[in-house]
This record gives structure tokens, sequence and C-alpha cells, in this order.
């Protein structure tokens, strides 16, 4: 990509993919198959596969590359981006798994912010300059303190754009509207997409200037997040607010146990998938279920069913 170009990957809405598993736990391709469509057809314009929410640390590098295959295949003709989960906290690694995700022929890679060994920006600048100068494709940092304990800075953003200019953006899981504003301010907006890494805060970091979003809830209220996006860029304040509030409740109760257990639970009720994970993921007990049977009430008021 040269410097002057805008950004190939552009979608806005972009759900993270939960990945179907068989009562065995292995994974139900068909089903994916069949997901991938489903989201396709409720307003997503992107998917994001082998994120978090696709249980990506419990899946296998094989299992991993044809999950890939298997999506972008189900896809083929429908207008959707995809792009890849990768990157772990070894450098050396992250490039080789960008390498053969990247041979795939994906629109662009979500390389994490490496975990656990806690680096520094510059650590950060030299991981991800490793895994750009490795591939052509497009990369976007994802940014998730929550769990990579570190948090990427603007500033650092900024130095990696200006090295590496297939480096094109940021998924921000990050609640600090200020930084949000910070990384609209030192990035050229004509070549840079900030994207909202949370289902809660789509509408506020968008008010900041982010482009869209990587969303969990999108698996449910995919078509009612796409107005709301659209409300927001064609600057429609009042409805964009409406659609937000209708969609916060669920935003939140989504995430009330650990990702992805209560949206693949719902995708399991909408009959799209079997209720497996991978452990140390379990299953809701009795009265997590019963707490999800509230959440698919208050959805079901919200829109009606079409699967």
């Amino acid at each position: 990509m040269s410097e002057s170009s805008a950004p190939h990957f552009s979608a806005e809405l972009i759900p993270a993919m939960v990945t179907p598993f068989k009562r065995d736990e292995s994974i139900d391709y068909e089903k994916a198959e069949q997901l991938a469509v489903y989201l396709a057809d409720n307003g997503c314009d992107g998917i994001l596969v082998n994120g978090t929410t696709g249980e990506a640390p419990t899946l296998t590098p094989e299992e991993k590359l044809e999950l890939v295959r298997v999506v972008k295949n189900a896809v083929r003709g429908k207008n959707v981006q995809i792009i890849a989960g990768i990157g772990s906290n070894d450098t050396h690694k992250s490039v080789e798994e960008a390498k053969k995700t990247a041979a795939l022929g994906v629109d662009a890679l979500l390389v994490v912010v490496p975990y656990y060994n806690k680096p520094s920006q510059r650590g950060m600048i030299e991981h991800f300059r490793r895994i750009a100068q490795a591939v052509d494709t497009e990369i976007v940092v994802y940014n998730i303190p929550s769990r990579s304990v570190v948090l990427m800075s603007p500033d650092t953003m900024a130095t990696l754009h200006q090295q590496c200019p297939n480096i094109i953006g940021v998924k921000q899981s990050h609640p600090d509207m200020d930084q949000v504003s910070e990384i609209t301010a030192k990035l050229p907006q004509d070549r840079w997409h900030t994207w909202c890494g949370d289902d809660t805060l789509t509408v506020p970091m968008m008010s900041c200037g982010a482009y869209g979003t990587f969303s969990v809830l999108a698996h449910l209220t995919g078509k009612q997040l796409r107005e709301m996006i659209q409300s927001v860029k064609t600057n429609d304040r009042e409805r964009a607010l409406q659609l937000h509030l209708k969609q916060l409740n669920l935003g939140r109760e989504i995430f009330f146990l650990p990702n992805p257990t209560v949206i693949k639970t719902c995708m399991a009720k909408l009959g799209l998938m079997e209720l497996v994970m991978r452990p140390p993921m379990v299953v809701p007990d009795d009265a997590e279920m019963a707490r999800i049977d509230q959440l698919m009430a208050e959805y079901k008021s919200l829109t009606p069913i079409s699967v």
C-alpha cells in the first residue's frame, strides 16, 4: 500500500465470529459456513475469524487456517471482507502465522498487542514492524489492555503507521475517549481507521472519530447496528442515540460471563450451533442460563427473529 492510498480494508460492521463446535469439541465447519452467511445477510460487511470471541487460543494453527478458508469461501460474492486474528507474545511465531494467514488472501490481519510479557512501546514497535514487513496484507492493531496488560499509545500507532504504511488501523478495546480523540488527532484519517472494540461504546467512539466497530452483539442485532453506524455517519444524532440506547443493555449482558459464553449460548438458542465450548471455557449453569433467557426475551422484543 502506498503512503497516499486509502486502506483497502474498509468494513464498518465486523462481527467477531464465534467458532461452532460439534459435541466432540471438533470444529463444525458446516455450521461455520452457515453462520458466516447469516452474518453477511444481517448487515455485516466484514467478518473477523479467529478472534477472542472465536476461542482462538484453543484452536490449532491448522484449524485456524482451515476456518479462514471455509468462511472466506462461504461469503464469496457477498461483498464481505475477511479479517483474520493472529499474533501471540512471540514475535517470531507471530511473523510465521502472519505469512501463512496472509497467503490465504484475507483482506486484513488483526494482530494483538503481545500479552503476558508486557513489552514497552519500543518493544511493540519492533514486534509490529517485523510482522508488517513480512507481509503485504494490511494490518489492524488489536489494542486490548484488559487481556494484554499493556496499552499501545497513540504516538506508537503514529510511528508504526509512518514506518509501515500497511498498518492501517486499530481495534480499540479500551474505554478512554480521550485516547480515541488523541488517535484521531495524530493519525491521518484518510489513511487510518479506528474501530471500536467494545459493543456499548460504538456511538461514543465514533463521536470521537472512530470509523466503525468490531462487534460481538452483531451476532444478534446486525441490522440495527448497521443502521446505527450509518446514522452517525449521516449526522442523524437522534436516531443513532435511540438505537444505541435500545441495544445498551444487550451490549452489557452478553459480557456478564467470560466471552464468548453468552453470545455462543444465544446462537445455540437460535438453532445456529451446538452449545459446546473448549475448556477452559464452560457452558452456563442453571442460574446463568436463566439470565441468558431474559436476555433472549429482550432481544426478541427488539427485533423479529429471522434465521
